[in-house]
């Protein structure tokens, strides 16, 4: 288990039990275009020979009415196979600079919500997956302006 200084302040358990992602310094997760998005991934009682690889994404995705998208704005992978080496009993890093859109929004008929995703693929088959939402920009919500001007 990891000490307590490495848990989140704000779940009060390993998300998952086995996987879980921090995002540094921001407790509201609002983040603007351009900057630095930066955390730390942690495996949770996963020994070291079960892991095949693992997964990074910051990823975005729309919600409501019409197809719904998905777009990815960075992606790495780790294997084991290849060489990469994935220390279950430390954590990961990353960093991604931000793009300029598209923005978080939370509109009637369409949202769009962006995610720093991580999965992990076992030996035996099993895939584990964490999905840790945050705010690019920070437009109104539309549907509480609506509530106003409507």
């Amino acid at each position: 288990m990891y000490p307590e200084s490495v848990k989140p302040p704000f779940v009060g358990a390993w998300s998952k039990d086995q996987i879980f992602i921090r995002l540094d310094g921001r407790g509201n997760r609002i983040y603007y275009p351009g900057e630095t998005l930066a955390g730390s991934y942690y495996l949770n009682e996963i020994r070291l020979d079960s892991i095949d690889s693992l997964e990074f994404s910051v990823l975005w995705r729309t919600e409501g009415k019409g197809n719904e998208d998905v777009g990815v704005h960075a992606f790495w992978r780790l294997s084991s196979q290849n060489g990469d080496w994935i220390d279950p009993l430390q954590p990961g890093r990353f960093s991604v600079v931000l793009p300029q859109s598209p923005l978080t929004y939370n509109g009637v008929i369409v949202k769009i919500h962006w995610s720093v995703r991580l999965r992990v693929f076992l030996s035996n088959g099993v895939q584990l997956l964490e999905e840790t939402p945050f705010y690019l920009g920070d437009l109104p919500d539309m549907r509480t302006l609506k509530l106003f001007t409507g």
